[in-house]
């Protein structure tokens, strides 16, 4: 007789699996909004935004970006934050205005606004361009300077005649200006155009106005750079102490005890491993390393301060339990088979270790360090003690010999979105760029997950596995 077995299910089986479910789709769904939220912020924010003109109950006129509303204080009426520029002329960038105090609202086409050096934007209109003695207006004036700013700006003749809402003249000379746009007279595809623009230069230019306006390329390329210095350090340390924990070591109650403290390294808050590196790296080893090799330039220091080698170190430091633990997991799971079967055919241990179980702990390797890079990617704490800079004068890597200097502080994206947040002179202006930064540091570590996921999916298709 045939007998069947089936599992047994209880009541709660159900539930549970739901709750699962819906504990899976709750994630999924933060994660969307995260996303959507720094990608709306952010990147909404090189989108040529209409300007409106209106003209207030008093009779005044005023030009700007409407940008949010809220109740007044009274909670009897609502008010409107527009951005006005203007800085030099009216002594803020921002104006809140009372929704029932605005008469009329219209968007002429002939309103400019103008990103300049130093005093940030000008929300007005274009009363002529100036150039050699010519006087340029209307279509001619707007070609014109198109042309004049692909220059560099010490090579731009010229000076802009503008005129500001409230019927101040102003004059602007074409060095200063680095953006100049018409944003009501522009079609779709023409702002989609300026967006891209706006974008690239975010990517590529170094920051201005104290980290509120500008790029972030000094931070993206000192974050790779610390990376990748990071990255060379800590994977041959991290390989072979794996490598002898899981191969070489006698499996007793001391090599239990070092796993353990393995692991719990790796749940220590970062700024314990800044701490760490102040004292060790930079005040310890960089002071000696001061007085040994730069004694005539004491007491300025050369490497007893924040620098990139220490910030790389100290990261090192910070994800070294990552890649051990991810190593000897990938190592744990090779069968003994494969390295009795190497031995017997006459291979030393070291061929073993060498051509049998490393190359088949290539995807836990490589799984380990692309973690361990990922998190050092979005730490700031440990930075903040051992190097990172609001601004750096000099990148780490130029033309000059011996190209790396590894004594020179950086920027990095994280401290940069922080320094922002909250250490910038105009908050509002801030906002959309810290958003931007944002959705650009998570991008970053969200492609080294995909890539260590992608690489360790394509390794193991190689070597045969599922």
């Amino acid at each position: 007789m045939s007998r069947t077995s089936h599992r047994r299910r209880w009541p709660g089986d159900a539930l549970w699996a739901w709750l699962c479910a819906g504990c899976v789709a709750l994630s999924l769904f933060m994660l969307a909004t995260l996303l959507t939220l720094l990608t709306v912020k952010g990147l909404g924010h090189f989108w040529p935004a209409t300007l409106d003109e209106l003209t207030l109950r008093s009779g005044e006129q005023m030009i700007g970006q409407p940008l949010r509303e809220a109740p007044m204080p009274t909670g009897s009426a609502t008010e409107r934050l527009y951005f006005t520029g203007n800085r030099e002329l009216t002594g803020a960038d921002w104006r809140w205005v009372g929704v029932d105090e605005i008469v009329s609202a219209a968007t002429p086409a002939d309103v400019i606004r103008l990103e300049r050096s130093p005093w940030g934007d000008f929300i007005g209109r274009l009363i002529a361009l100036e150039l050699d003695g010519e006087r340029l207006t209307g279509d001619a004036a707007f070609d014109r300077i198109s042309q004049l700013l692909a220059l560099p700006p010490s090579e731009r003749p010229g000076e802009l005649v503008l005129l500001s809402p409230s019927g101040r003249g102003l004059v602007q000379p074409l060095s200063g200006v680095n953006t100049f746009v018409a944003p009501n007279a522009l079609s779709i595809g023409e702002k989609t155009a300026i967006w891209g623009q706006g974008v690239w230069r975010f990517l590529s230019e170094g920051p201005r106005a104290a980290n509120t306006g500008g790029g972030v390329w000094p931070a993206i390329f000192g974050t790779l750079l610390m990376v990748i210095l990071m990255s060379v350090i800590v994977t041959p340390f991290g390989v072979l102490a794996a490598v002898y924990l899981n191969e070489i070591a006698h499996q007793n109650r001391l090599t239990r005890l070092v796993r353990i403290g393995v692991r719990n390294l790796a749940g220590v808050p970062s700024i314990v491993y800044g701490v760490f590196g102040l004292g060790v790296f930079v005040y310890g080893v960089g002071g000696s390393l001061d007085q040994w090799f730069f004694d005539d330039a004491l007491p300025s220091p050369t490497f007893g301060t924040g620098g990139l080698l220490w910030a790389s170190l100290t990261l090192a430091l910070l994800t070294l339990p990552v890649v051990i633990v991810a190593t000897e997991e990938g190592l744990a799971r090779i069968p003994d088979a494969q390295r009795e079967g190497a031995v017997a055919l006459g291979a030393t241990r070291l061929e073993m270790l060498t051509r049998i179980v490393l190359p088949m702990a290539t995807p836990a390797m490589l799984t380990g360090v692309i973690l361990a890079v990922a998190r050092a990617a979005g730490e700031v704490a440990p930075l903040m003690l051992v190097g990172v800079a609001k601004l750096a004068p000099q990148m780490p890597l130029d033309a000059e010999f011996p190209y790396l200097h590894l004594e020179r502080k950086f920027m990095h994206l994280g401290y940069h979105l922080f320094d922002s947040a909250f250490h910038g002179d105009d908050v509002e202006a801030a906002i959309p760029l810290v958003y931007a930064t944002a959705l650009l540091l998570v991008l970053i570590v969200l492609v080294l997950n995909l890539t260590a996921i992608f690489l360790r999916h394509y390794l193991r298709r190689q070597r045969g596995e599922s």
